[in-house]
């Protein structure tokens, strides 16, 4: 009865992913709805495939014995391209059986998924193909842009597409996740377009430049097909190389390569589980070694899966069933790891030494670089106590981040009027930094400092200002806050008079009662106390007390009062 009640499941998701991107966009204003309809989607195909361990068994499947590569074969659809760049990609490839070898051997654990979801959804089963030119069927694969797995997608179009990026996985490398948006998406440019090649183009130079080019094009009275269209030599080689292996799978004899046999049935089946599982473990209760349960797991990031989060765990045929058999009479612990999420500021060193680990395992688990410390709610991968039998929350699966920044001081941002022209090496030397840092913060190249002149400084919190003769501060910033005045000293007023007399009047002259020497930031109850002394040439000696004896903060020297 569950085996019919499940087959009647398969066939109904099956008809909701025959609706291909039509079933997404009409929830697309629905990001649950999107994420649900995504995730039945990615299982359409495997739904036969997938075994709880906790209560079903391996032993429901079968595996019909056939030759997949017949099967590819009598699924082409594809117009043929039949162009030079065609031929010199498929002599690079003939002058590489080596290459062809390795690539071919690598697609046997996927092939077979991949060509079940294409059948399910009438897609050509030359798309079974496109792993080949995007990454050589290698799920680790990263290019220079980020793009990521089997099928290359990049960050930002990976969440479009509805797979999960965070610090426990990343789908993107996830064989079925990332297998399904990538129908989905090529789905989605074939019903753009209306055409296979332009669809390939648009996968690989975006949709947004093939709309240009099509209608650059059609502005100009030309053909919009692909081999009319100005493109990038990567897109215009695309479709080509895709042509090519196709060439060699119809026929490799021709081109003197052997393709290797890979029989039609599930290479891997998915399991699943609701317990945490160390990947050690899993690995070790399939009987397979750590590295070829990570070729066929990618996606997770971390030593340990999260039950939590319903894993896929993918497994070969055969070690599905060992898997299931070891896990049901093992009786310890299945995980050796747990998470602490960190409450203030802190270096790996430090939160090692409070938590009882070993830093070096800390930084490698959780790929912290040297140098490097976490910011506050950061969540790390800690090995669990001895008395610690609780999985990770669905919680911590969800919504967990690692966050670090550079292991520097804390510094505050200072504005110092020159008194005097000096070097940039004497003021590096007096404030204890490099000319280097001055130059860079201060955006320049010279040598020397002008009187008069405000330069930037960074120095960390705490640390004492030099005493005379350092230049004048007139502004300090904590690092993280914005620039604020607190006035300026002029203590040596030797050579300046103190009467305008190309004007014929006095000036006003401001001074700071704050000592240079101070580094505490001030606040509006500490603010410097300024005097304001208004001098004439018929000024007396009595009156200049009796105005200086009147003191007055910045504020109200500034508004004249």
């Amino acid at each position: 009865m569950r085996f019919i009640f499940s087959a009647l499941l398969v066939l109904t998701l099956a008809a909701c992913a025959s609706q291909g991107p039509a079933t997404s966009s009409s929830t697309a204003t629905h990001p649950a709805s999107q994420q649900a309809v995504a995730d039945a989607l990615r299982k359409t195909a495997t739904a036969k495939e997938t075994i709880n361990v906790d209560q079903g068994s391996v032993s429901q499947l079968t595996s019909p014995d056939a030759d997949l590569w017949g099967r590819i074969r009598r699924g082409f659809q594809m117009p043929d391209l039949q162009t030079d760049l065609v031929d010199m990609q498929a002599n690079w490839y003939a002058q590489r059986p080596d290459y062809v070898q390795r690539m071919t051997e690598r697609s046997q654990k996927y092939l077979y998924h991949i060509v079940e979801e294409l059948e399910a959804r009438h897609m050509p089963t030359e798309l079974a193909l496109l792993p080949f030119i995007e990454s050589a069927y290698s799920p680790q694969a990263l290019s220079v842009a980020k793009a990521a797995g089997m099928w290359q997608f990049m960050p930002g179009t990976g969440r479009t597409y509805n797979l999960k990026q965070n610090m426990w996985q990343d789908e993107r490398r996830d064989v079925l996740a990332s297998t399904s948006a990538a129908l989905d998406y090529l789905s989605r440019l074939h019903d753009m377009f209306g055409d296979w090649q332009l669809a390939l183009a648009a996968y690989n130079w975006g949709e947004g430049n093939v709309q240009r080019a099509i209608a650059r094009n059609e502005a100009a009275g030309l053909p919009t097909d692909y081999l009319s269209l100005r493109m990038p030599n990567e897109t215009r080689n695309y479709v080509p190389k895709l042509q090519a292996v196709k060439n060699i799978v119809m026929n490799p004899q021709v081109y003197g390569l052997t393709l290797p046999s890979i029989p039609n049935h599930p290479y891997f089946v998915t399991v699943t589980t609701s317990h945490d599982i160390d990947v050690e473990m899993a690995a070790k209760l399939a009987n397979l070694s750590t590295d070829e349960f990570r070729s066929l797991n990618p996606s997770f990031r971390k030593p340990v899966i999260l039950g939590a989060t319903q894993p896929q765990i993918l497994l070969p045929f055969d070690n599905a069933s060992a898997f299931e058999r070891n896990l049901k009479a093992y009786s310890g612990s299945l995980s050796s790891w747990t998470t602490y999420t960190v409450d203030q500021r802190a270096t790996p060193a430090a939160i090692a030494q409070k938590i009882g680990v070993d830093a070096d395992t800390l930084m490698e688990v959780n790929k912290i670089p040297a140098g490097m410390r976490l910011k506050p709610g950061s969540t790390i991968v800690v090995p669990r106590g001895s008395d610690d039998d609780e999985d990770i929350s669905a919680d911590v699966a969800e919504s967990a981040v690692l966050a670090m920044e550079p292991d520097v001081p804390d510094t505050r941002k200072m504005l110092i009027r020159v008194r005097r022209s000096q070097s940039m090496a004497a003021i590096a030397v007096r404030y204890g930094v490099s000319v280097g840092q001055l130059k860079a913060w201060n955006r320049t190249r010279r040598e020397q400092v002008s009187r008069g002149q405000v330069i930037v400084l960074h120095v960390p919190v705490g640390k004492a200002m030099p005493s005379e003769p350092g230049p004048e501060r007139i502004a300090t910033d904590v690092q993280g806050g914005g620039v604020e005045k607190i006035g300026t000293r002029v203590s040596d007023t030797r050579g300046e008079s103190r009467y305008d007399k190309k004007k014929g009047r006095g000036r006003y002259v401001v001074k700071v009662s704050e000592p240079v020497g101070k580094v505490s930031k001030p606040t509006a109850s500490s603010a410097s106390k300024v005097k304001v002394t208004k001098v004439s040439a018929s000024t007396s000696t009595k009156a200049k007390a009796a105005a200086e004896s009147r003191p007055k903060t910045v504020a109200n020297a500034k508004k004249g009062k």
